[in-house]
């Protein structure tokens, strides 16, 4: 694939990974592959701005060269430490030795901690500016979106925004600009990316929104370090933030769950049933079978949640635990929650889940529902019947 010139003088010279289906270790599921997305911009000065995962390192060189020689870049701006990003750093010092990396303090020593390589830094805080000719380039730091160096670079002359992780998804593509996609696929990647990596830091994300709007910034064109560019209309993206940030959410419910002898499966689909009675549309997840990636997707712009877990050594069930737990560390926003579960002698699991779920920050609304051993006919009823009062405080919830 070539480089592409994204605005004048400006020029994509990044890698696409149609192959990987796992990100962080295993932690986030990438079922439509990812982009390395790096950006070279040629003036008096040529900078490069980010570079990519090292596997992928002969393929931007290869891409910088059908614009420039590489011994000629002057600065690499380091906009995020993570290996996916900053990995071929030192492949580039190779064809450019006397570059100047530029980073904030932060960047700096997290990259020396990285490739323990003696660069030549230039460090940067928030409103610095490098001016490379007829562009200048200026630097606001953006901590915990989503590592502590993180920064964004802005171009005002162009009304270019270079956002790093911010704004990215997760999403191998031959194109490259946001009106050139599915817009249904992009949206679900962009979602899924800022659940699963940036929920945490949601009143971070509003803040520094707040500030770019305070600055007087305006993007015509957000070019995130992964997935495709925005440029049709940046800030669709921009208020799909606010509103995850916020806590915004459609009246629906995602049941999760998991099951020894099918007795929790047979109250969840009780409970489903009431649900739907009521209106709402509801989701059902087995977790063995069902990508935890997937689901906190879904649930940034779902109202509700009910866990459900049979009973063993007192606790939950193996599968629905590591669920538990990303909840938790996700701490998601403005959600309502129940927990439900069949046990056979002492229980134990329901209390564990309604424990984690307010750990997680969620409004428990109703106290759990429980079956001893397999539940009869009436106790299936009250299932469904559960299921018809929690939509109902689903319909009048804020």
């Amino acid at each position: 694939m070539p480089p592409v010139e994204i605005l004048e003088k400006i020029f994509w010279v990044g890698a696409v990974d149609w192959n990987i289906r796992h990100f962080h270790g295993h932690t986030y599921s990438t079922h439509r592959g990812t982009t390395y997305n790096a950006y070279l911009i040629v003036d008096k000065k040529i900078a490069l701005v980010d570079t990519v995962a090292h596997p992928f390192s002969d393929e931007m060189m290869e891409k910088i060269k059908e614009v420039i020689d590489p011994s000629k870049i002057d600065y690499i701006i380091a906009n995020h430490v993570e290996s996916d990003h900053s990995g071929s750093i030192k492949e580039i010092l190779k064809h450019a030795p006397n570059a100047t990396v530029v980073g904030t303090a932060n960047c700096k020593a997290g990259l020396q901690k990285h490739y323990f390589g003696n660069w030549k830094f230039q460090t940067v805080e928030t409103g610095d500016t490098l001016n490379l000719g007829e562009r200048t380039l200026t630097f606001l730091e953006a901590p915990m979106l989503h590592w502590p160096d993180t920064m964004f670079t802005y171009i005002e002359k162009d009304a270019l925004l270079l956002s790093n992780d911010g704004f990215g998804q997760h999403l191998a593509s031959s194109k490259r600009f946001d009106d050139e996609v599915d817009q249904n696929i992009l949206m679900e990647e962009a979602g899924k990316y800022y659940a699963n990596i940036l929920w945490l830091y949601s009143s971070v994300v509003i803040r520094k929104i707040e500030e770019v709007q305070k600055l007087g910034i305006k993007s015509e064109m957000i070019a995130p370090s992964r997935g495709v560019i925005w440029r049709k209309d940046p800030m669709k993206i921009v208020t799909s933030y606010l509103k995850w940030a916020n806590g915004e959410a459609e009246k629906r419910v995602i049941i999760a769950y998991d099951t020894m002898w099918a007795s929790t499966e047979k109250m969840a689909k009780a409970m489903l049933d009431g649900i739907s009675s009521e209106g709402l549309d509801v989701t059902l997840y087995r977790l063995p079978f069902s990508d935890t990636g997937d689901i906190i997707g879904e649930l940034l712009e779902t109202k509700a949640i009910l866990v459900g877990s049979s009973t063993i050594n007192n606790g939950v069930l193996p599968s629905v635990s590591p669920f538990l737990r990303e909840m938790e560390g996700l701490r998601p926003k403005n959600k309502i929650a129940a927990a439900f579960g069949s046990y056979g002698w002492g229980g134990g699991a329901t209390a564990a889940i309604e424990k984690s779920l307010k750990s997680a920050g969620m409004e428990l609304v109703m106290p759990a529902i429980t079956a001893k051993w397999v539940p009869s006919k009436e106790e299936l009823q009250k299932c469904y019947e559960f299921g018809k009062e929690f939509a109902k405080k689903v319909k009048s919830s804020a």
